[in-house]
This record gives structure tokens, sequence and C-alpha cells, in this order.
């Protein structure tokens, strides 16, 4: 059990450690942008393709059967 647990704790050490490489390189090449002037460009190209993220992630969640935004959809509480 011991030996379990402590996969487990490497494997989220991992996890949270590629995470936050992750995180560090996506606010480096922001800032590596927008010292250059091209965050608004990339902006112009991104903004659609996050919004047809966003709808297609909302109407999975709506497929998924949820009364609670079912509900609010008819008027009821």
């Amino acid at each position: 059990m011991e030996t379990y647990l402590n996969l487990m704790l490497i494997r989220f050490g991992l996890v949270a450690g590629g995470l936050v490489v992750l995180a560090l390189l996506v606010f480096a090449v922001a800032l590596a942008l927008k010292r250059r002037g091209g965050l608004d460009e990339v902006r112009r190209y991104a903004a659609p393709v996050v919004r047809v993220g966003l709808r297609a992630a909302a109407r999975r969640l709506e497929g998924r059967g949820n009364g609670a935004a079912r509900s609010r959809r008819e008027g009821g509480r």
C-alpha cells in the first residue's frame, strides 16, 4: 500500500510540475509577443477559435442531460 501511495504522489508531482512548466512557457510566449507588438494580432486570430471552442463545450454540456440547465432554459427553477 505504501508503494502505491508513493507512486501516486510521484505521479501527482510530475503532473503538477508539467502544468507549471506549461504555464511558464505560455507566459513567456505571451510576454515576448507583447514586447514585439504581436499580441493584438494573435488575439485577433485566437478570438474566433476560442468562441467556437466555448460553444462546442456548452453544447456538449447541454447534451449530457444537465437538469439544472434544462430547467433554466424552460423557465423553471
